[in-house]
């Protein structure tokens, strides 16, 4: 076995990775990580990134979801007090930031992340569906 993973929860999982880990050849990386975001945090993400990209134009110019998403990833960071990473473009006329991903966030670094959105979408009068829904 090259790789793996499992998610550690009940008794059993617990104790196959054990077992893997018993098994490992010398020099095998074992890596811990938290729990990703949920399905649902991510549908209700998408949700708020494109009720913000319908309703307010950013700076004169209409953002898509995707758009938000580095602009609300970069809030996260800088709320984490983590550094953005930036290097040159290929053809030197700009800049692309490194790191910008949401699938790797935890479920709290992702409730932080839908924090921020809220509290800005707040501040700018973004009215967020499944806030409406709960109204």
């Amino acid at each position: 076995m090259s790789r793996a993973t499992i998610i550690l929860g009940l008794p059993e999982t617990r104790k196959k990775a054990s077992e893997w880990a018993w098994k490992a050849p010398p020099g095998t990386r074992v890596e811990f990580k938290r729990s990703k975001r949920t399905l649902p945090q991510n549908a209700k993400f998408y949700a708020m990134l494109t009720d913000l990209a319908d309703q307010l134009p950013w700076h004169g110019q209409k953002l898509t979801p995707d758009d938000w998403k580095l602009i609300f990833l970069d809030a996260l960071r800088r709320e984490m007090n983590e550094q953005m990473r930036m290097v040159p473009n290929t053809d030197g006329t700009g800049f692309v930031p490194l790191g910008n991903s949401s699938s790797a966030l935890t479920i709290t670094e992702m409730g932080d992340l839908m924090s921020i959105i809220e509290e800005f979408g707040a501040r700018h009068g973004v009215k967020f569906h499944d806030q409406e829904q709960a109204a």
